[in-house]
């Protein structure tokens, strides 16, 4: 075997700038193999042209991206390589924002507090009977879900044609942000003593909302995009639990003014909860399923 061309692991490393564990691991995973390895010593040799690949290894790993997917990536085209890079900025950029965003939020409610921010107040709500697409999913999936949702719901609605009682809105069972998934349902409320909906797609359905007293606070422009958002969620909560009451059902957030941009000055919505008087015999039933 000719080693002329060949850099020893001890060098390798330094040229590259990873470390020999690093090259062993690396080597393991079959993401940076040696171009030989003695067969007495078991010492491995690198050939010069793979440095430039151990930098970008290095390098990719510096931006967490996992061993497997450095890997993949390394095994594709530049253009691909180029695309997930790209991707993953604006990934980080977008992480960036949340943060930036929480880190404001929390320093607003050391200083003034939830309540100075986002009033929250109570009302009725009536009782409904809504049309509803539901998926599991978290933050990154939220728009397109809602957006292909309500177009497919108001296709539905307009062969009745359906008569709307109320704004659209979204009903979240858990938290979903870009770290927690949720069960999400886009709802259309509609009269219930007119025409119907017929020959509903799989995974859309009819349901009755029971009436329910509702705690509420609405936001508007860029305080109504996410992650802006989540500190109304908060501040309705934090009002809930302080005052007393029980969690009735799913979070609500009602399209009272939406312009289809999210972070448009003239959109206006309202974060709704249901609540009750706090009981010893379980949880409220929060609806009920009809067939149609």
């Amino acid at each position: 075997m000719d080693r002329r061309n060949l850099l020893p692991i001890g060098q390798f490393s330094q040229a590259s700038g990873l470390s020999v564990t690093a090259l062993r691991h690396y080597d393991a995973s079959g993401v940076l193999v040696p171009a030989f390895v003695d067969p007495v010593s078991g010492y491995r040799y690198f050939r010069r042209d793979q440095v430039r690949t151990a930098q970008s290894i290095r390098a990719l790993r510096q931006l967490d991206i996992p061993v497997e997917e450095v890997r993949r990536l390394l095994g594709g085209g530049e253009e691909e390589l180029a695309a997930a890079l790209q991707a993953h900025l604006r990934a980080a950029e977008r992480r960036l924002e949340v943060q930036r965003s929480v880190v404001h939020s929390l320093l607003s409610r050391l200083t003034e507090g939830a309540e100075m921010t986002h009033r929250v107040t109570v009302r009725q709500g009536a009782a409904e009977r809504i049309l509803v697409r539901g998926a599991t999913l978290d933050n990154s999936g939220l728009d397109a879900f809602l957006r292909g949702a309500y177009q497919e719901m108001y296709e539905v609605a307009g062969r009745g044609p359906l008569t709307f009682t109320g704004p659209a809105f979204v009903r979240f069972h858990g938290v979903c942000d870009d770290e927690n998934d949720t069960l999400v349902e886009a709802c259309l409320p509609f009269w219930e003593d007119g025409a119907q909906p017929t020959d509903l797609p799989e995974g859309m359905s009819v349901r009755e909302l029971p009436e329910s007293t509702l705690a509420c606070t609405q936001v508007e422009g860029a305080a109504a995009a996410f992650p802006q958002i989540l500190g109304a969620y908060d501040a309705v909560a934090d009002w809930i639990t302080e005052h007393g009451f029980a969690f009735a059902g799913p979070a609500r957030m009602v399209y009272r003014r939406w312009t289809g941009t999210p972070d448009h000055p003239d959109n206006r919505l309202e974060i709704a909860w249901p609540i009750d008087e706090p009981a010893d015999d379980g949880p409220v039933p929060s609806d009920r399923l009809i067939v149609a």
